[in-house]
């Protein structure tokens, strides 16, 4: 008897002399090398349910190693591109389903060829050992490509781990290989539940996976099938396969101290190098009644992965799954309609008729009903339900039905799936917008444009996704018909008028019809004064004016607002105010002023006049002869209209009055208007005038000039 150390165990081989003296050296270096697997492996991906199957199903699979021949430290360090394997399904079995398995050493290849078609993995997995030992496996939906190539060979190519696999060679883990399993449909199986699996774990020492979603209602026939990877013929030190704490075997391919030793149990090979395509009868270590299952693998040397594990069970259950169809509600309404269709699709028996179903919003059951017709496996029935949220119930809120529900969470039925008999649906009720305070438009009756634009409204709203229209009356806004087109520049053919909106949610079409008033506001009067005048008798042309003096006459009504400015920049647009207009000095010589005149609905006129400053020296004719030839024909008092609140009085040489005048009268013509009679011509003669300037209350200096003219003027009167 000899002893091999391994990780500190004394692991006791007897009766070497049955050893081949040339396999002795191969035994104790893998031994070491086991020693250093087990030292260290790395967290991969969980075995997790992929997809169900519940019908008459079952399933078989085929694939091929990249090995050239059962890796180990003394073994060849090659592996092929590409390798074949046969599908043959029977004219009673119908594809439903191809997955496409594949792995190896290193970090991976995830773009094959499956019969010269091109493969990009869809979902990935990987695995660790020391060393910087890592693996990889990648899953492929093939079912287009299985379904359109039908029974035959299948070629996996460009799969090349060539330029990766050599430090792998001196440890025995190079490997590369893939496999398809095919998922058909009979009439001749029984209703059957079909669990595939996938994820990525691995052993030595010891590995416990649980199958969870099972339902078996019938043990007969029970089987469990596996891919895994790396697994290696002449290793077997403590390897076994339990499932629920019972050791499983499938002589003669499988024996229970050596599970995985790349064999394929679908097709007798047992040349599948470090992969393994195998299945189990389990009709003995399950029991009816079961909803999960232990898989349990155990292995001192072997370093194995598994990458998929199918089950094929006997089950008879209804599925009940439900789905909202159509969900009618309306404007401001919290009724509900409610289109649902309840089924029994993925299933393997009726489901009863009367199966309850709940209705929540938010959590609170509203109402309850029940299928309409038992539901055969595959079958489907739509039915409708009314009812009515409470106000309680915010809104927006979330809707759920719920079959297989008595409106307590308790289900009456058992199924294959009790967590898909839900449908979730988001719901807001449709409102019609909310319409704000809407202002009256005005437009001030002397502005240029007298149009309106309506749309100015549409600032007001804030609710989003909204349309507006409008409309001369309630009428046809009703009926949206007759919808004014130009909104934007509209004129009424008289004021005040009433606009109707329309105002629309573009999702929901909630409508709403609100009014709005559109008004004409009277403008101020702004009359055009007399210019301005201030006298010199120099070359000044600078002079102080009060400005205000005009301001009566301009607009004398209350609650008036009387601004000046010097210069114009467009029609009735003005700039540099005049903040003093009581003490203005004019820059310029004649300087037009511009006024605006405001009231109290904002409108506003404008007006200008004049202010200059002018040779205001009095010069008086000696005498004038009034015979319309157009010469001297008034008593013609130069710059007299520069003193407008002059007064004129002219004497016959007795001392008579017989003449007064001013600005309003005009010039003297030689015709009397005082005394009797009046409105005489007056004989040729000498007269007397005095001329009372009462510039007083005017713009001009009158400390400049005199303010009362007397003398003699000669009448000429033919």
């Amino acid at each position: 008897m000899s002893s091999v150390f391994l990780c500190g165990t004394i692991l006791l081989i007897s009766d070497l002399n049955h050893l081949y003296v040339n396999k002795l050296p191969y035994i104790l270096i893998f031994l070491f090398f086991g020693c250093f697997i087990n030292t260290y492996k790395a967290t991969a991906q969980d075995i997790t349910l992929f997809q169900q199957f519940n019908g008459r199903y079952d399933y078989t699979a085929l694939g091929n190693t990249m090995n050239t021949a059962e890796n180990g430290p003394f073994g060849v360090c090659t592996i092929n591109t590409s390798s074949s394997a046969s599908l043959f399904l029977n004219t009673n079995q119908t594809m439903v389903a191809a997955y496409l398995y594949w792995a190896g050493s290193d970090t991976g290849d995830f773009d094959i060829e499956l019969n010269g078609i091109p493969v990009t993995a869809e979902r990935t997995f990987s695995d660790a050992l020391t060393g910087n030992r890592t693996f990889f496996a990648a899953f492929a939906d093939v079912t287009d490509i299985v379904n359109s190539q039908g029974n035959g060979v299948y070629t996996v190519s460009e799969f090349d781990l060539t330029s990766v696999i050599a430090p792998y060679c001196p440890t025995g883990t190079n490997f590369g290989g893939w496999a398809i399993t095919v998922i058909y449909e009979s009439p001749l199986l029984p209703l059957n539940q079909l669990n595939v699996y996938d994820g990525l774990e691995s052993v030595p020492d010891m590995l416990e996976i649980t199958l969870e979603n099972l339902n078996v209602f019938d043990n007969m026939g029970a089987k469990i099938g596996f891919i895994a990877w790396e697994g290696d013929q002449a290793l077997s030190v403590n390897e076994s396969l339990r499932i629920n704490g019972s050791v499983i075997e499938n002589l003669p391919l499988n024996p229970a101290n050596n599970a995985f030793n790349g064999t394929n149990s679908f097709t007798g090979a047992s040349n599948l190098y470090n992969m393994d395509i195998d299945f189990y009868g389990i009709q003995n270590n399950i029991a009816i009644g079961d909803t999960q299952a232990t898989i349990s693998l155990t292995s001192g040397q072997d370093f194995v992965m598994i990458n998929n594990i199918i089950t094929v069970l006997n089950s008879q259950l209804p599925d009940a799954t439900v789905t909202i169809d159509d969900i009618e509600t309306t404007c401001d309404s919290r009724e509900l309609t409610i289109d649902y269709t309840v089924s029994n699709t993925n299933s393997t028996a009726v489901l009863p008729q009367n199966t309850p179903i709940a209705f929540y919003v938010d959590g609170i059951l509203l109402a309850t009903a029940s299928t309409s017709i038992t539901l055969p496996i595959g079958g489907t029935v739509q039915q409708t339900l009314t009812l009515t949220v409470p106000t309680t119930i915010s809104n927006p809120f979330n809707f759920t039905i719920v079959v297989d529900d008595d409106g307590t969470g308790t289900s009456t039925v058992d199924e294959i799936n009790e967590d898909n008999n839900s449908a979730l649906e988001n719901i807001l009720l449709p409102t019609s917008p909310e319409v704000p305070l809407l202002d009256t438009l005005e437009v001030c009756d002397n502005e240029i444009n007298l149009a309106f634009n309506l749309t100015q409204q549409e600032l007001l709203f804030s609710e989003p996704l909204l349309t507006f229209q409008y409309y001369e009356s309630f009428e046809n806004a009703s009926s949206m018909m007759n919808s004014i087109t130009n909104p934007t520049n509209y004129e009424s053919d008289s004021y005040p008028a009433t606009i109707y909106i329309e105002v629309t949610n573009s999702n929901t079409l909630c409508r709403t019809i609100t009014e709005f008033n559109l008004e004409l506001l009277e403008s101020p009067i702004a009359n055009v004064p007399e210019n301005l005048i201030a006298c010199t008798i120099d070359e000044t042309e600078i002079a102080t004016f009060d400005l205000t003096t005009n301001e009566e006459f301009i607009n004398n009504q209350s609650n008036i607002i009387i601004r000046y400015f010097e210069t114009q920049t467009a029609p009735d647009t003005f700039q540099d105010e005049i903040t003093t207009p009581e003490l203005f000095e004019n820059t310029s010589n004649p300087q037009t002023i511009y006024v605006t005149v405001e009231n109290t609905k904002g409108c506003i006129n404008t007006t200008f006049f004049e202010v200059l400053v002018s040779d205001c020296e009095i010069y008086i004719p000696a005498g004038l002869s009034p015979n319309n030839d157009g010469k001297n024909d008034v008593f013609n008092i130069i710059n007299l209209e520069a003193h407008p609140n002059h007064i004129l009085h002219i004497y016959n040489r007795y001392g008579t009055l017989i003449y007064i005048g001013n600005k309003n009268t005009g010039r003297w013509n030689g015709f009397s208007n005082k005394g009797t009679p009046r409105n005489r011509k007056l004989p040729t003669g000498t007269y007397f005038y005095v001329l009372y300037l009462n510039d007083t209350n005017t713009a001009g200096n009158t400390v400049l000039i005199e303010q009362t003219y007397t003398g003699w003027v000669y009448l000429q009167n033919n």
